[in-house]
């Protein structure tokens, strides 16, 4: 099968490829970029688990191609730490309100809150299930993620300080 080529920047750095047609994205990240923070999980867009954000938007990596990524700025678990390396409010959130357990899902909980917390800086935990709803975890009852994100905004919105 011919191969196209693709440019896209990924967690800020250009990067490039030789891809078939049909290549997910989920396996361009993983297998051509190596980044493995998004995870391949039901490959039908029901689970989240390979939840990116492409062009300021939450996807399903599972269910875009490469090739319709072209010219596309994505950013992946991998690109969510702060520029000196500590965690963002979602990470640290996540991990000081137990909000994972087995940590398949939450790379995909961490981007796609990452989007809701930049529709809705502050969302009501009704608004935060309803955002994280189309990802799912099979651990955690979800309540600690929940938590997790309320950290979050609180921590963004200057209620919160930083975990010692």
């Amino acid at each position: 099968m011919n191969k196209t080529a693709v440019k896209m920047t990924v967690n800020g750095q250009a990067v490039e490829g030789q891809v078939e047609p049909r290549l997910l994205l989920i396996h361009f990240l993983r297998e051509n970029l190596g980044l493995t923070g998004p995870h391949v999980g039901c490959e039908t867009s029901h689970c989240g688990a390979c939840t990116v954000d492409l062009d300021g938007t939450s996807i399903k990596s599972c269910t875009v191609f490469a090739v319709q990524a072209e010219g596309a700025s994505i950013t992946t678990i991998e690109g969510m730490a702060n520029a000196d390396g500590t965690l963002s409010a979602l990470q640290e959130g996540f991990m000081q309100e137990h909000g994972l357990q087995c940590g398949f899902c939450t790379p995909g909980m961490i981007m796609r809150a990452h989007r809701l917390l930049q529709e809705n800086r502050d969302p009501s935990d009704d608004e935060i299930r309803m955002g994280l709803s189309g990802n799912l975890c099979r651990c955690t009852g979800y309540q600690n993620i929940v938590k997790a994100v309320r950290y979050a905004a609180d921590k963004l919105n200057g209620r919160q300080e930083a975990a010692e």
